[in-house]
C-alpha cells in the first residue's frame, strides 16, 4: 500500500503516475494524484475525468519502466 507521505509528494509535484491494476498494460490508469483517504486514491486522468482507485494497487511514476504487480509481491 502506498503511504500518505508518498501520495502527498506526488500530489505536490504534479507528476503523472501509472496505476498498475493487473498484468494487462491496457488496464493501467495514468494521471495525477488529486486526493486520498485511508482506502482510496483519486486520480485525474488526461481527459479531466477522475477515477477512484484502491490504495493497494501498484503506483509507479509514468516516466519509469512499467513493472508487473506480481514481481513486486
Amino acid at each position: 500500500m502506498i503511504s500518505d507521505e508518498q501520495l502527498d509528494a506526488l500530489r505536490l509535484s504534479g507528476e503523472r503516475v501509472r496505476v498498475v491494476r493487473d498484468d494487462l498494460e491496457s488496464n493501467d490508469v495514468v494521471g495525477i494524484v488529486v486526493a486520498w483517504d485511508s482506502q482510496h486514491v483519486l486520480i485525474r486522468r488526461r481527459n479531466r475525468r477522475v477515477v477512484k482507485l484502491d490504495r493497494n494497487y501498484s503506483y509507479q511514476l509514468f516516466g519509469e519502466p512499467r513493472t508487473s504487480p506480481r514481481l513486486e509481491a
